[in-house]
């Protein structure tokens, strides 16, 4: 597969997204749920940190240790991520924390964000199959 530093980058923030989606999922399923705490998912430092770096040899997996197991995952994202449970604050008397209308606003935003790079990311591959057809 023909792939770039930016693609590679781009399908990686698409995994993201959907962890973020299923992760607003869940906090809003769990709206109603006593002592429920929502999460977040933490990304944008290490985003930030690829994109202005260049290179994204900091963030791969890499074998420090001759005796360690080598890994290859091609399903791993190249931007560490995690999820956070905010146990800080409270919005209803019973302990949950979960503001309807900001993980409503959070689910459109995400949306709006993976469509936009979905598209980015078919485009790319949409530009390489269209100059390969052509060397006919």
């Amino acid at each position: 597969m023909i792939e770039s530093n930016s693609s590679r980058l781009n399908e990686s923030f698409l995994q993201i997204l959907n962890v973020r989606h299923q992760t607003i999922a869940e906090n809003i399923a769990n709206a109603d749920t006593p002592h429920y705490k929502k999460k977040t998912v933490v990304f944008e430092d290490e985003l930030r940190r690829a994109i202005n770096s260049g290179s994204r040899d900091d963030l791969e997996i890499r074998q420090t240790h001759f005796r360690h197991f080598g890994i290859k995952d091609d399903n791993a994202s190249l931007i560490p991520y995690q999820i956070v449970r905010n146990t800080d604050t409270a919005m209803n008397n019973n302990g949950n924390n979960v503001d309807m209308d900001l993980e409503m606003t959070n689910l459109a935003e995400n949306q709006l964000m993976y469509n936009y790079m979905a598209d980015k990311v078919s485009g790319h591959y949409t530009k390489i199959r269209d100059m390969l057809q052509n060397l006919k």
